[in-house]
C-alpha cells in the first residue's frame, strides 16, 4: 500500500506569541528519529546473536530470485519494533521509511527521494501468517515461510544458558499462567470464569528474569496443564550442559499436583515449594499453632492498651486503636501432611498462621526440601515468597512488550506472536543485565528503560565519512548510555 497522497505543504506555519518572537515551523529538519537509542538494543543482538539464532528457527520457502527481504530482516524489524514500543504490524508502514531502523537493519540511507526501504506489513503478515490448514514449503501457494515450533522452544533455554559464564550452584524455576485476554473468534478461545471472560491462559517458566518457556494454551484447561511436561523439556535441557546444579521449582497452587511432585522427588537435585490450599483437616492441624499466635499477639497488646488507658477514658475504640500499634503474631510450623486420595506419600507441609486485630489469617506451602536443610519460616519467606516477584514479568510482557496482542485467528499464528514478544524481552533483559547492572535502571522494567534509553530524540547527517546520530546536549540519560556504550564493548560476541 502506498502512503497517503496529500496536499502540498507550506514551506513553515507561523505562530505569533505575545511578548516575544514569531515561533516558526517548518519540516525542513532533514533525517531525525525519535528511536536514537535502538543502536543499543541493535548492538547487544548483533554480540549476543539473539534473533540470528531465532532466525535459523524459521524455513524460507520462497524463489531466490524474488526475495527483497530475507527472513533474517524481518525478523530484526518486528522484534525492534516491538522493543521500540510499536505493536502493531500496521506501525511498519510508517517505520518502513524511518532512517534508525532502516541504518540498525544495514540499508543505505539518505538518499533522495529514496521509496520505503524496509518491509511494510503486507511483507511482515507472511512471516506471522499460519493458516488453519498448516499447509507450507514450496508447493503452498501462500505459506512460504515457516517455522519450528521445537527449536524456538529450545532456544530460550538454550540463550539462558549462554548467559552464564560458569554453571551456578542454584536455580529456581518459577512456573505461573495468566490470562490474556482476546476480542474475537481466535481458534481454542474460551470464557474462563476465574478472569471473567473470554481469553488464552499462557504458561511461563521464569529463572529470575530469564524467560525460559511462553507456552500459549486454550483457557478451558486445568491451571497445571502441560506444567510438568514443559518441566522436563526445560530441566532436560538444563541438565544436558549443567548436570550439577541444584534446581528449585516452584509456583502456587495449582502447581501442587502429585504427577510434578512425584516427578521432581524422582529426580536428583531437584526440589520443589508450591502453594497449597487450605482445607478443614489442616486448618484442625494447625489449631496449636493459632491459640499460640493469639496469645502471644494478646500479651504484646496487653501493656498498650494498659499505657493508653493512662491517657485516654477506656472504651472499645481504645482496644481496636492498640492492636494497630503493635505488629500481627506469626508463626511458622512444619507438618507432615497427606491427602486421602490425590497424593501418593506423605510431604512436608510448611504452615504460616498469622494473627491481628482482623483475625487469623493461615497459609500453607508443600516441599521437598528437608525440615533440617531449611527451617520452616526460612522456607516460607526466602523461598516460597519471593515467587511473586514473577507478577512483574507479566507486566513486562503484557503492558510494554504486547505478548497479549494475540488477535490472528489461528491458534498457531498467536503463538508465534507470543514468541515475538518474548525474543524482545530476551533482548531487553540482555541489555538490562549486561549494560545497565550498574546504573540507575538495573532493576527498571523493560517500559522505563525503553523511555530513558531508547526513546531519544535525534538528528541523522549523513555524509561520505561517516553516518552521525546527534541526540540532544541536554539529554538527561546521557550518562546512562555512556555506562551502556562501555559494557558494549567490553561485552563477547558469540558469533
Amino acid at each position: 500500500m502506498n502512503r497517503p497522497a496529500t496536499r502540498s505543504l507550506p514551506k513553515q506555519f507561523r505562530f505569533e506569541q505575545p511578548k516575544s518572537p514569531p515561533v516558526v515551523v517548518n519540516f525542513n529538519g532533514g533525517l531525525v528519529t525519535s528511536d536514537a537509542g535502538l543502536n543499543l538494543i541493535a548492538e547487544i543482538d548483533r554480540k549476543l546473536q539473539i534473533t540470528s539464532q531465532f532466525a535459523q528457527c524459521f524455513q524460507d520457502y520462497r524463489q531466490l530470485n524474488r526475495i527483497y527481504h530475507s527472513i533474517e530482516s524481518l525478523i530484526k524489524q518486528r522484534i525492534y519494533g516491538l522493543v521500540m514500543g510499536y505493536e502493531d504490524l500496521n506501525d511498519h508502514e510508517e517505520l518502513r521509511h524511518d532512517p534508525m531502523f532502516a541504518l540498525v537493519l544495514g540499508k543505505t540511507i539518505g538518499l533522495e527521494n529514496e521509496p520505503g526501504i524496509l518491509a511494510g506489513k503486507s511483507t511482515l503478515n507472511r512471516l506471522e501468517h499460519c493458516p488453519e490448514d498448516v499447509e507450507q514449503g514450496g508447493d503452498s501457494r501462500y505459506h512460504k515461510i515457516g517455522h519450528s515450533p521445537s527449536e524456538i522452544e529450545s532456544l530460550f533455554v538454550k540463550i539462558f544458558l549462554e548467559s552464564y559464564s560458569r554453571e551456578p550452584r542454584e536455580i529456581i524455576l518459577d512456573l505461573d499462567v495468566t490470562d490474556d485476554l482476546v476480542h474475537g473468534n481466535q481458534e481454542q478461545v474460551f470464557f474462563n470464569t476465574y478472569y471473567a471472560g473470554y481469553c488464552y491462559a499462557p504458561l511461563y517458566i521464569f529463572c529470575g528474569k530469564h524467560l525460559l518457556s511462553a507456552k500459549l494454551r486454550p483457557s478451558n484447561l486445568d491451571p497445571a496443564s502441560g506444567g510438568l511436561e514443559e518441566l522436563q523439556r526445560v530441566i532436560k535441557q538444563i541438565r544436558a550442559q549443567w548436570s550439577n546444579v541444584q534446581i528449585l521449582v516452584r509456583g502456587d497452587s495449582a502447581y501442587s499436583r502429585d504427577n510434578i511432585m512425584d516427578w521432581c522427588e524422582s529426580q536428583t537435585g531437584v526440589d520443589y515449594v508450591f502453594g497449597l490450599a487450605q482445607n478443614s483437616r489442616l486448618i484442625q492441624i494447625t489449631t496449636v499453632t493459632q491459640s499460640k499466635a493469639k496469645k502471644e499477639f494478646e500479651e504484646k497488646m496487653s501493656p498498650v492498651v494498659s499505657f493508653l488507658e493512662t491517657l485516654f477514658i477506656p472504651d472499645e475504640e481504645l482496644q481496636q486503636q492498640a492492636s494497630e500499634l503493635i505488629d500481627n503474631s506469626t508463626w511458622y510450623k512444619s507438618l507432615d501432611y497427606r491427602t486421602r486420595e490425590s497424593w501418593s506419600r506423605s510431604r512436608r507441609v510448611v504452615s504460616k498462621v498469622e494473627y491481628g486485630a482482623k483475625g487469623t489469617n493461615i497459609r500453607f506451602v508443600v516441599t521437598s526440601i528437608l525440615a533440617n536443610k531449611v527451617p520452616p519460616s526460612q522456607l516460607y519467606t526466602q523461598k516460597y515468597c519471593q515467587r511473586g516477584e514473577m507478577e512483574n514479568r507479566f507486566k513486562e510482557q503484557q503492558l510494554e512488550l504486547f505478548s497479549d496482542r494475540t488477535s490472528t485467528h489461528t491458534f498457531a499464528g498467536n503463538q508465534l506472536r507470543l514468541w515475538f514478544s518474548s525474543i524482545a524481552y530476551v533482548l531487553m533483559n540482555a541489555l538490562r543485565q549486561k549494560c545497565l547492572a550498574k546504573t540507575e535502571l538495573k532493576n527498571a522494567q523493560v517500559g522505563t528503560i525503553r523511555t530513558k534509553l531508547l526513546k531519544l530524540g535525534a538528528l541523522i547527517t549523513v555524509s561520505a565519512h561517516r553516518i552521525l546520530i546527534a541526540i540532544s546536549s541536554s539529554s538527561p540519560s546521557k550518562h546512562i548510555f555512556a555506562a551502556a556504550y562501555r559494557c558494549l564493548r567490553m561485552c563477547t560476541s558469540t558469533a
